[in-house]
């Protein structure tokens, strides 16, 4: 017992005097983000999913072409599938666009690194409401990991520093999106690039997800994340294989043929799903295609 109220005693200096520490890491824009979506009132357009989109998406192009305003809530891979759909929970206003792009769709419905979640959450309550009850045993156990990450940038007098690259807070635009310059071709392709893998348990969650946004007068929809296209790469007929399986599965529709989101290797930035600037465009303008083709087709 004396230990747990020590350990109380602690999270409250720590939140009181000590937090937050990432203020100007990458993983801080998820304030932003979130500030974004919760003052649109009017019907939007919210793309949800990892660094891909981040990394891959020119959201004024989007904005300026459709009409609406559009919200990257493009995150971090390693905070998992489920953390990003939760963002969808914020403010649904009836007529919003709901976008996944997710890379792949066999998770576990769990929190994959909740001491990073624990960097973009840190004392920001208001954040806390991506996080389901399922996920508080994962997050408190990280919270001692998070924990002592903060103290020793607190005495090393290093925290809530913007590093002024890539992977800093000031590298977002308004809407979301990592909007520094970036050339292609510095990323190597060294493994297979294989079609995403699913599973039910993650096909489940998405189906109720996409009832609640029914439910809420808005609409859920899936978009392709973009692929390297190279000798690495496996055959076109895998990855139709794949979103004709997928397709099947989902309740929501997939408004991408994931084949027209193939990009030489030298589109490719920084990892297998980080794009150029140049390649973002490109991404961009698919996108905007399929959500005109979607519209055509739904009213």
């Amino acid at each position: 017992m004396l230990k747990v109220l020590l350990f109380i005693l602690i999270a409250i200096a720590y939140f009181a005097y000590i937090m937050p520490q990432y203020a100007g890491a990458y993983t801080a824009s998820l304030e932003d983000k979130v500030e974004r979506l919760k003052s649109i009132d009017e019907a939007k357009i919210v793309l949800l999913g990892n660094s891909n989109l981040a990394f891959g998406i020119n959201s004024e192009m989007i904005e300026e072409e459709l009409e609406m305003p559009v919200v990257n809530m493009g995150f971090h891979g390693s905070a998992g599938n489920v953390f990003h759909e939760r963002m969808s929970r914020y403010n649904v206003t009836e007529g919003d666009i709901y976008i996944i792009c997710h890379t792949d769709f066999a998770d576990d419905d769990t929190i994959s690194d909740a001491a990073l979640c624990w960097s973009a959450l840190e004392n920001h309550i208001e954040l806390w409401k991506i996080l389901r009850t399922s996920d508080f045993y994962r997050m408190l156990k990280a919270f001692p990991v998070y924990l002592k990450k903060c103290l020793s940038l607190y005495i090393e007098d290093s925290g809530n520093i913007d590093p002024g690259i890539v992977y800093g807070r000031g590298a977002f635009n308004k809407y979301g999106d990592v909007c520094l310059q970036r050339e292609g071709g510095n990323y190597t392709f060294e493994k297979r690039v294989e079609p995403p893998k699913i599973n039910a348990i993650t096909i489940n969650r998405i189906n109720e997800l996409k009832k609640w946004m029914d439910e809420s007068g808005a609409t859920l929809l899936v978009a392709s994340y973009p692929i390297g296209k190279g000798e690495l790469t496996a055959d076109e007929n895998e990855f139709v294989n794949f979103q004709r399986d997928l397709e099947q599965k989902l309740d929501c529709e997939v408004i991408s043929q994931y084949t027209d989101y193939m990009y030489e290797y030298k589109y490719f930035y920084d990892s297998e799903y980080h794009l150029s600037s140049e390649g973002a465009d490109m991404r961009t303008a698919q996108l905007i295609e399929d959500i005109k083709n979607w519209k055509k087709w739904e009213y």
